[in-house]
Order: C-alpha cells, then sequence, then structure tokens
C-alpha cells in the first residue's frame, strides 16, 4: 500500500511537470528542450535557498521563479535570436548545467534535517507518503484553476491562437513572438516548480537530475489523451495530471514485475512510444472494421 501512495504522491508533482510542459508541447505546438536543464535549476534553487534556511514556501516559489528565467532566456534566443526553438532550448539546458554547478558547489545537495514543504507538523502527522499527496494534490489544484482561468481571458486566447496559427494570430494583431515568450516562461516556470517540489521530496537536488524529464512528461500528457480521448481544455488539464499518477503506477508494476530502477529510462521510453501509436492502431482497427461492414452488406 506505501508503495501505491508513494507512486500517486509523485505522481501529483509530476503532473505540475507535465502541465508545464502540456503548454509548449500541445498548445504552443513545438518542442523545448530547456527542460531537461530547467528542472534540476528549480531543484537547485530551491534545495541552496532551504539549506540557507529561507522558508520553504518561499524556496518553493523561488524555482517557480527561476524556471521563468530559463523559459525568457530560451524564449529571447527564438524569438529575438532567431536560434531554432530546438537549438535554443539545448543552449539554455547546456548553459544552465554550469550555473547550477556554481551554485550547488558540487554535483549534488542533500536536505539532510532541514525544513520542507512536505514535513512541517500538521503534515507529519499524516500517514507515510500522504504529506506528498496532500502536498501534490492542493499545487495540482492550483496550477489547474489558475492556468483554466488564465486560458480563459484575452491572453491566453491570444496564447492559444498563435499555437493554432500563428498567421491569423499576426493578422488579429497579436504580437505572437511575446506569446512565444510568455508560453516558455510559463511552462518552464512550472518545471521549475516542479523540480523544486520533487528535490524536497527526494531530499537533495542534483545536477544530473533533469536527464529523461522530457520523456517522462510526454508520457503523462499521452497517457492522459489516450485514456480520456476528447476532452475540454480545462478537463485535459486534469487529464495531464491523471496521466502522470498512471504513468507512475506502471513504473510501480514494471518494479513489482522484477525489473531493475536501472532500466526506468528505457522504459519510460517504450510506455511513451506504445502510447503515442495507439491513436494510429486504433485508426486502423476502425478502418478495417468498416470495410468489413462494408463488404458483409449485400
Amino acid at each position: 500500500m506505501s508503495l501505491i501512495t508513494s507512486s500517486i504522491g509523485q505522481g501529483l508533482l509530476w503532473g505540475v511537470l507535465a502541465l508545464g510542459l502540456y503548454l509548449t508541447f500541445r498548445i504552443l505546438n513545438f518542442p523545448d528542450m530547456t527542460v531537461e536543464g530547467t528542472f534540476p535549476f528549480g531543484a537547485t534553487i530551491c534545495v541552496s535557498a532551504l539549506v540557507h534556511g529561507v522558508n520553504p514556501l518561499a524556496a518553493t516559489i523561488l524555482s517557480f521563479f527561476a524556471g521563468m528565467v530559463t523559459g525568457l532566456v530560451t524564449g529571447l534566443l527564438y524569438t529575438k535570436g532567431k536560434i531554432p526553438v530546438l537549438l535554443a532550448g539545448i543552449l539554455t539546458m547546456t548553459g544552465v548545467y554550469s550555473v547550477n554547478l556554481r551554485i550547488l558547489g558540487k554535483a549534488n545537495v542533500g536536505l539532510l534535517n532541514k525544513n520542507t514543504l512536505l514535513n512541517g507538523q500538521l503534515l507529519q502527522k499524516l500517514p507515510i507518503n500522504f504529506p506528498t499527496i496532500v502536498v501534490g494534490l492542493i499545487i495540482a489544484i492550483i496550477v489547474i484553476v489558475l492556468l483554466a482561468v488564465f486560458l480563459d481571458t484575452d491572453l491566453g486566447q491570444a496564447f492559444i491562437a498563435t499555437g493554432d496559427n500563428e498567421k491569423m494570430a499576426q493578422s488579429l494583431g497579436i504580437n505572437t513572438d511575446n506569446m512565444k515568450i510568455l508560453g516558455l516562461m510559463l511552462s518552464n516556470g512550472l518545471i521549475g516548480l516542479a523540480g523544486g517540489l520533487l528535490a524536497q521530496n527526494g531530499g537533495y537536488a542534483d545536477v544530473n537530475m533533469g536527464i529523461g524529464t522530457m520523456v517522462i512528461g510526454l508520457a503523462a500528457i499521452i497517457i492522459g489523451e489516450v485514456v480520456y480521448g476528447d476532452l475540454s481544455l480545462t478537463a485535459r488539464l486534469v487529464a495531464v495530471v491523471i496521466g502522470s499518477i498512471i504513468y507512475r503506477l506502471i513504473l510501480l508494476l514494471v518494479l513489482q514485475l522484477g525489473f531493475s530502477t536501472n532500466d526506468f529510462k528505457l522504459i519510460s521510453a517504450i510506455i511513451l512510444a506504445i502510447c503515442m501509436m495507439l491513436p494510429l492502431f486504433e485508426q486502423k482497427f476502425r478502418t478495417r472494421k468498416l470495410l468489413k461492414k462494408g463488404v458483409e452488406k449485400p
């Protein structure tokens, strides 16, 4: 039971990262490689602040703003420097690695005997792993509500229009470059926030902890879409978080089958590949079914 509750708690925290990735991957419709640099940067800023005695809530908020900075850098490289988005993200990710080392002073720093958002006095009274679930659920709800409200505003609709059809958005007088920068900042802000939360949950920050995070976020998005199909935009945000929980439970099942934790990255890639191919298989199945019905008609 403790393994299941742990997976649910981690799924909620990783869901925040998936929500951030959803903004660029689905709404703006481009891949942002900054993710694998932003995640450890948020963790680094949060852990460094906690080590120096900063309030856990303030340290967590700092991780969000740290992520926004990396998103801003990538956005400026992409829109003003005219560097392709993939390369702009890779450049930022590479540079942030050295920044993380400068901040931490070494490859990793622990949070032993440090106050965090997950070990408050009230939360410690809960059963094991439930503090993570409570904090993860509260933050996931807040993020989903704020994103839903934002996307329903004129600015949010301009943001969506930029991803749907950039030329049409420009013809309507929307500054699409600013929308892209805004999207990258919000996306990476949430990813940095997830980094700070998961660093507190794991008890450490490591400069290499961002490897594979993009695959994890994409897996959560794809699983949520495959399981729930066509939904409203707000419902899709909820589905992304649920997809993150399902993904963690799948990993738990794989672990219970005897696989090593060293295989998680490979398993993550396989799960993502299968989920992305499911719509294709479903379409082929429907086509064959329709053809079969057509043949059977007299």
